[in-house]
Order: C-alpha cells, then structure tokens, then sequence
C-alpha cells in the first residue's frame, strides 16, 4: 500500500450530489488512491448508488460504510480507523477535485512522508469560477512550513484543502458526547497544532467546492443555536482553545461562549465549571473580551 492515498467522504442524503463528485474522482491522472465513503445514516438512494459504482469495478477501490446517525465528526473518526492509505483526505460529498488533484497530492505527500514535524499538506479551495476561499497565501516561494497558529501571519484563513498523515490524525480523535451530532472540525486541528505539528502549505487550487444551502457550513451547527444543542461538546473546544490558543483568539471565543451560556440561563459559576476555569478567572477573560471582541470585529467589518 506504498504510496496510497484515502480519499474520505462523509455524506448524508447526497445522493444528488455524489456523482458529481465520482466522475471528478474517474478523471484523476493519477489512480493511485481509495476512495472510503461513511454514509451518515442517509435515507436516500446513497447506498444503490454507491453499491452500482463498486460492482462497476472503478479503476480506483470504494469501500462504503454505513453508521448510525451520529454526524460528520464521528464519521471521520470511523474513516481514519478504516483508513489504508497513508495520507487522509477530506472531501465532502458536495464537492470535486482537480483532475491533477491526487497526482500533486501523491508529489508533495511523498516530500514530507518521512518528517516528523510535518502533520500535513495543503493546496487550496477555490470556487467553480476560481476563486480562493479564505485568505490568499502569503508565499513567497512555492510553499511555506507553517503551523495552525500562524494561518494569519501567512494569510491562510479560512477553508483550505489539507491532507493529514494519516497516523497523527489516528492520535487526535475527535471527542464524542452522547446525543450531540456536531464537533468543530477545528478541535481536531486545534489539538495539532498545539503538539507542535505544522502544516507545508501549498499556493495551488487543487479542491474545488461551493457552500450548498443544505451543507454543514450554511446549516447553523456552528452559530449559538448549533453551540446550544451540542453544549458538551461546544463547552470542550471553549476549554481547549482558552488553553491553547493565542491570547486575541481566546478572548474572541470567551465572548461568544459568554453568549451562548447566558442564554441558556446558566450561572457564572456554571459557566466557569463548564469549561474548567475558576470563577475569577472566568470573569476577568470574559471582562477582556468583551474591548478585544469589539475591536477586533471593528478592524476586520467596517461598521461591525
């Protein structure tokens, strides 16, 4: 399995939109790859479809699974379980590739295989007519070693297209809190960067998607209704970000977790215990917050 690359896709009732991403996958020069589908419990025609492909004998492997209904976080930790190849790829099942995608991959994965401090490798995500999602990469020559940390130094917010070694992402499962559905992905790269991991980030589109109405990110799980209904697990990342993000980040998520918890009637006391802080300090970070919040959403939104 030298050289092997898993292409991962999470999907629930996408049937409608899978075989675009297929025939995107049937165009890569490179087949060097499978391609592992966990199916989020769909009640569509996903599995009919999917079961036609394999017996269809693709020139790449499909392994399809199919779980309980338990979101796209647990999906991806079954996924990396299951994983054969080496490096792990996320793309979601609204979404396609460049034809060259996994040939460029399999070129920078093969740079980087044997480097302990290197976690990933990253190209970047654009619209159908071009455009680069996030922030444009500030690079000078043809990559940049980088941690998560340093996104914004290096001008690589927002979605890009990183594909993991697949033993460390094997190290830095997801948390998993009974009847919540959603877990931010950013838990997971959270917990990289802050072992000490960075990422060599690539200045070149290889992943092509737009944001679908019904998609995760348009869907609400990640604004304060999302954080209401998966409080343990939102409580969680709050945790790990006051104690490892920079100090700016920290106040920004204090706020918003200062938000999300008044509105759910709970007390300051409640609230610092929810995520391991001691009152005091719970209340002086949310007292800074509040001026570095406000700044901050006033630099980057005029009239925010």
């Amino acid at each position: 399995m030298d050289r092997l690359l898993t292409i991962f896709t999470p999907t629930y009732n996408r049937a409608y939109t899978l075989p675009k991403l297929y025939h995107s996958l049937c165009r890569q020069t490179d087949d060097n790859f499978e391609w592992l589908i966990i199916d989020d419990a769909s009640s569509d025609d996903t599995e009919d479809l999917i079961r036609h492909w394999q017996e269809d004998k693709s020139k790449f492997l499909i392994r399809y699974y199919k779980q309980e209904h338990g979101g796209k976080h647990r999906a991806i930790n079954k996924g990396v379980k299951l994983a054969q190849g080496d490096f792990f790829f996320i793309v979601d099942s609204d979404d396609v590739l460049s034809d060259d995608a996994v040939k460029q991959v399999n070129v920078w994965a093969d740079m980087v295989r044997k480097d302990p401090g290197i976690a990933a490798v990253s190209g970047l995500r654009v619209s159908k007519e071009g455009k680069v999602w996030g922030g444009f990469p500030q690079i000078s020559n043809e990559y940049i070693d980088a941690s998560g940390f340093e996104r914004r130094k290096y001008g690589l917010e927002g979605d890009k297209a990183e594909i993991y070694k697949t033993e460390v992402l094997r190290k830095f499962q997801f948390p998993e809190f009974e009847d919540e559905y959603f877990m931010t992905e950013d838990v997971c790269w959270l917990n990289i960067a802050a072992a000490g991991y960075k990422i060599r980030w690539y200045n070149r589109p290889i992943y092509i998607c737009e944001y679908l109405e019904d998609g995760l990110t348009n869907s609400g799980a990640n604004t304060m209704e999302g954080h209401r209904k998966n409080y343990r697990g939102y409580c969680f990342y709050i945790s790990e970000c006051m104690s490892k993000k920079p100090f700016v980040q920290k106040m920004i998520h204090i706020r918003e977790y200062d938000r999300t918890a008044r509105s759910l009637k709970k007390s300051m006391t409640q609230r610092s215990k929810d995520i391991n802080m001691s009152v005091f300090g719970y209340c002086i970070s949310v007292f800074c917050g509040v001026p570095v919040g406000y700044v901050f959403r006033k630099l980057l939104y005029k009239g925010g």
